[in-house]
């Protein structure tokens, strides 16, 4: 029989003799390159929103308890505890209106201007002879920003010059309104011009959700004998609820977060109080109360998050 063999064990300097086992190499499963890419598409990103986002919302949390102007350095005589907040529900004159008005962009959005862009989806989807065409003029005012919506309307708005009473007649009957200027109707009149750009914008998402919708049911439908709406509001609506919930939760948000088109009218003023305006009023333009203004964005932050949470907590719930 062959003599076995057993290889030599290996000698370092540091022991005379000693047998050491060779250690293991360690891979890394992230390369420089990817760390690097890391870093850039999540690092970058995470700190921008870190300092963006979370710092200055973290900061009006603080200095709603305050009543800082904005100038010098907060001191401990600066803090007043819950003083901003019983103020604005008791005593600022201006609060309940705008969230008066707010509610009223809410509901106009949910009930009239929503349905619009539905209908719009519906009968573009159909494929109907310059469909394309019809979709870039309902889109275009989404392209625009609200500033531009609010100067075009201004003019369409104007009491003399302006389009809608010139093509009424009401200019040359001597029965001029002034849509802006009247506290009782000029909140009206912005919520249309608003709701301009959001017909848009919901029909884009709706017409997207009806052609996810599998033909095969609307067969089956056809089949049974069910009419279009019958099979619309009892198969395809059903089906597109994930869409549905998106709408829901930007058009509260969009509700909530109404400034730019009521600021370049009058200032918020007016008839045109919304939180958004109150809290640019309080805290930069005129009073310079940033303790106070900022009272009034973290209520419209608590109001925003419910929406938000309930569409996370139905994707959550979705996703187990």
């Amino acid at each position: 029989m062959a003599n076995r063999i057993t290889p030599a064990p290996t000698r370092y300097p540091g022991g005379a003799g000693a047998s050491v086992a060779p250690r293991r190499r360690r891979f890394s499963l992230l390369t420089s390159r990817d760390k690097v890419l890391l870093v850039l598409m999540v690092g970058l990103p995470l700190t921008l929103d870190l300092l963006l986002i979370w710092g200055p919302t973290l900061a009006s949390i603080f200095l709603s308890f305050t009543n800082w102007n904005g100038v010098g350095a907060i001191t401990a005589g600066n803090w007043v505890g819950l003083k901003n907040y019983t103020t604005m529900f008791t005593g600022y004159l201006f609060f309940w209106p705008a969230l008066k008005h707010n509610v009223l962009w809410l509901a106009f959005f949910t009930l009239v201007s929503t349905p619009i862009g539905m209908f719009f989806a519906v009968l573009l989807d159909r494929e109907m002879r310059g469909t394309r065409f019809y979709q870039g003029v309902f889109f275009m005012p989404v392209v625009l920003s609200l500033v531009v919506v609010g100067f075009i309307w201004e003019l369409q708005y104007a009491p003399n010059d302006g389009f809608i009473n010139n093509f009424f007649g009401l200019v040359q009957n001597h029965r001029i309104v002034d849509w802006l200027g009247d506290p009782n109707i000029n909140l009206w009149a912005i919520v249309v011009a608003a709701s301009w750009r959001h017909v848009g914008y919901i029909m884009v998402l709706y017409l997207a959700g009806l052609k996810s919708v599998d033909l095969a049911l609307r067969e089956a439908a056809k089949v049974d004998g069910a009419s279009e709406a019958q099979t619309f509001f009892r198969i395809v609506l059903p089906v597109m609820a994930p869409i549905n919930v998106i709408i829901v939760v930007i058009t509260a948000i969009e509700s909530l977060r109404a400034f730019d088109i009521a600021y370049i009218v009058n200032r918020g003023k007016n008839g045109l109080e919304l939180l958004s305006t109150l809290i640019t009023n309080n805290s930069i333009s005129e009073a310079n109360l940033v303790g106070f203004g900022s009272a009034i964005a973290v209520v419209l932050l608590v109001i925003s998050l419910v929406p938000i949470v309930l569409y996370l907590s139905r994707v959550m719930r979705t996703v187990q």
